[in-house]
């Protein structure tokens, strides 16, 4: 089995979490086809600071390191239609705006605890925008190499299912 079909079936057992094009993007399938929103690489560099704070580096690395915000924008082209692409880059600018008018400069040139607290505003302000953002950061996190790697235990050539193996104190959960 594939990593991608083992999230894809996770996720169906955990009662689909996961929206439907987040799923499909994570499988690294296509469901737009039609236009998308271009983006430019302030966006991008926005991403990835917001994703920072939503999986910040602690002992192991964060959303950033992990390039969450590639996932994002390839996840948003690919298999949101052009009016959801529109919102969700409308909530991006809204917070950068939103940062602005607070703290007099953008969201990646605030303190960690300033972007912190724009996301806690945004959290609550803006909740479709951050729920997206995070359902997109966390899947883009842990399908990426140093999120099943670093992030979780991983092991490339699994022995034989147990199913019912008590984790070690500390021990990481493990990777699909």
């Amino acid at each position: 089995m594939k990593r991608r079909e083992a999230i894809q079936r996770a996720a169906l057992m955990m009662g689909g979490i996961l929206s439907a094009p987040t799923l499909a993007g994570a499988m690294g399938r296509v469901i737009n086809t039609g236009p998308g929103v271009a983006v430019s690489a302030e966006q991008e560099a926005l991403l990835a600071e917001v994703a920072d704070v939503i999986i910040p580096t602690t002992t192991t690395p964060g959303a950033k390191a992990a390039g969450a915000e590639k996932f994002i924008v390839r996840v948003m082209r690919d298999c949101y239609p052009q009016a959801d692409q529109e919102k969700f880059y409308a909530g991006l600018a809204k917070l950068d705006a939103d940062s602005k008018t607070k703290f007099g400069k953008g969201f990646a040139s605030l303190e960690g605890a300033q972007k912190i607290e724009m996301v806690k505003q945004t959290m609550t302000e803006d909740k479709p925008f951050f729920l997206r953002m995070k359902e997109l950061t966390t899947t883009g996190y842990f399908t990426s190499e140093i999120g099943a790697t670093k992030a979780l235990e991983y092991l490339p050539i699994p022995g034989q299912f147990n199913g019912c193996m008590p984790l070690k104190p500390g021990q990481k959960a493990w990777a699909l």
